[in-house]
């Protein structure tokens, strides 16, 4: 299982998530040092991927 890992300007990489996933709002996206697997949950609720491709995902767009 892949770590997420979130580097540099969270609002940058929330506009990216946005872009693939436009359906996530601003309240899904609210990050919170400590509680990445809420964080996590509600954007796989909202996507229908599995907690995998979310974070390869999130992982991938944050270099």
């Amino acid at each position: 299982m892949d770590t997420l890992r979130i580097k540099g300007n969270w609002h940058q990489l929330k506009g990216k998530i946005k872009q693939k996933y436009p359906n996530l709002t601003d309240e899904d996206l609210m990050f919170v040092e400590g509680k990445e697997d809420d964080l996590l949950g509600r954007i796989q609720r909202k996507t229908g991927k599995s907690r995998d491709e979310v974070v390869s995902f999130i992982n991938s767009i944050n270099g």
